[in-house]
């Protein structure tokens, strides 16, 4: 008899066992990117390289100015936005911890009274010998543990933890991104200065001409045609000037919302100094090395493993589980002492747990785990992708902008030469007023282009030292998780 109910036993289980879900056929489909696949050597064959070409911590005190230095110094330690995201870093370091406590034997204590009016129809306990109203008493204590035998907890945890490190990294890439969008709309407020230099040139050229033109009128020589042209041009001059005012304070209004203060904060930001752009140089081993200057790559790499981890973590509830509990306490009805041994009661013993059917959710669970792979590792990839070519763009567009500069420079000079000789052959009376006319407004061309392109270039200085990490990974103290830790721990 006990042979057959063994048999019995195992041929239930067998069954069972049979019938239980499984993850068969599901499985990610994403793979990231060899970054050696992805060639930039063609497009930066001609810029020069050096392993000392990365960032700085602080890259901003290389560009000679102490007043964008104390800016963006001022911005780090008053602008809202960075304990926004200090605050979604705490979070998700606070959900890793809570994952990692529920892996922990588990253990509780309660304690209650409860008093009762006890019904005198079918009691459970008769009246004479409690009485018509009693008191409940329990204490008791209580112990749990999922002994997590496929390390599914474990796994959860730890995707939790790297998703962490990705908050910590997208907190220290707010820095980063708060840095650079001061220094940019300090190089905004630097051209709204030197556009106001080039309309205040462009109203002492037209106020010169108009004054010029006005004594030839009543000289004979011109006529009201003339002075009339020359009046509205002069008035059109006066109106860029107030634009180009009024750009200044746009610009230094925007910078007192980056520094997190109020609008008189700006009135006391002086004009920027031209920011020096230096020579460009890139670092070597570009394309490898950004994976890990780049906090966005760090972080999205981060993620990716988080995203394994978690289907790992799904695998795991297709297995069976054992888990451990325990009661133990006293408990006693009535007006009597409920610490004395008559009243204690325990249990303990395992569970075991195994899913048979549930209807597709846990293959649903699963495929929704592939999936977050998938997204996390196409996510990557198009940074990846993205990183490497937006450096390769702004390189390009620097050289472009250099050359350019070279031209606008030349063309200036001979703008102005040209502008003087027009002006006194028409104060001699040699040439006649369109001269001077089209000469001017060829000077004023260049000299509007020439600071656009000024501006552009460190524009483009900034957006590159942003592109190449901004600083990411340059020392220690940082007080992010470094590059070569990051990488170690993916790459565990």
């Amino acid at each position: 008899m006990h042979r057959f109910g063994s048999i019995a036993i195992a041929t239930a289980l067998c069954v069972a066992l049979a019938g239980c879900v499984t993850p068969g056929g599901l499985h990610p489909t994403g793979a990231r990117l060899d970054v050696n696949s992805l060639k930039a050597e063609r497009s930066l064959a001609n810029v020069s390289l050096s392993p000392t070409a990365w960032p700085k911590k602080d890259w901003w005190e290389d560009l000679g100015d102490p007043q964008l230095s104390e800016l963006i110094n001022e911005a780090l330690h008053t602008n809202p936005s960075l304990d926004e995201a200090q605050a979604r870093a705490r979070l998700a370091e606070a959900v890793a911890a809570s994952l990692d406590a529920a892996r922990a034997p588990q253990g509780e204590l309660d304690a209650n009274v409860i008093g009762a009016r006890l019904s005198s129809k079918d009691p459970l306990f008769p009246e004479y010998a409690i009485g018509s109203f009693a008191w409940s008493k329990t204490v008791t204590a209580g112990f749990s543990w999922d002994l997590d035998l496929w390390g599914g907890k474990r796994d959860a945890w730890e995707a939790a933890l790297g998703r962490s490190r990705a908050a910590e990294l997208d907190a220290y890439a707010a820095r980063i991104e708060l840095s650079v969008n001061v220094a940019r709309a300090y190089v905004s407020l630097g051209y709204a200065f030197a556009v106001q230099d080039v309309a205040e040139h462009e109203q002492q050229r037209t106020a010169k001409y108009l004054a010029l033109t006005h004594r030839l009128v009543e000289g004979g020589l011109g006529t009201p045609q003339q002075e009339a042209l020359a009046d509205s041009q002069a008035a059109s001059a006066e109106q860029e000037k107030a634009q180009a005012d009024r750009a200044i304070d746009a610009a230094r209004s925007s910078l007192s919302v980056l520094l997190g203060q109020g609008p008189d904060r700006g009135l006391d930001i002086g004009r920027p100094q031209m920011l020096d752009a230096g020579k460009l140089v890139l670092p070597d081993a570009l394309s490898v090395n950004l994976m890990g200057r780049r906090t966005d790559l760090v972080a999205a790499r981060w993620r990716v493993e988080a995203a394994s981890l978690d289907i790992k973590a799904a695998r795991t509830q297709f297995l069976p589980n054992i888990s451990l509990s325990a009661l133990a306490g006293f408990v006693a009805v009535g007006n009597v002492n409920v610490l004395q041994l008559p009243a204690r009661e325990y249990e303990f013993g395992p569970a075991l747990s195994l899913p048979i059917f549930d209807g597709g959710r846990l293959r649903a669970n699963l495929a929704s785990a592939n999936a977050g792979y998938d997204e996390a590792v196409a996510r990557y990839n198009t940074l990846l992708i993205g990183a490497i070519n937006q450096v390769s763009d702004l390189v390009s567009a620097l050289n472009s902008v250099h050359t350019q500069i070279d031209l606008e420079k030349r063309a200036n000079i001979d703008a102005q030469k040209s502008w003087d000789d027009a002006f006194k052959g028409y104060k001699g009376g040699v040439s006649g007023p369109l001269t001077p006319l089209i000469s001017r407004q060829q000077l004023l061309q260049t000299e509007q282009q020439l600071a656009a392109l000024q501006s552009l270039q460190a524009d483009l200085s900034i957006r590159l030292i942003d592109a190449l990490g901004g600083g990411y990974g340059a020392d220690a103290s940082s007080g992010a998780p470094s590059a070569s830790a990051s990488a170690q721990a993916i790459n565990r």
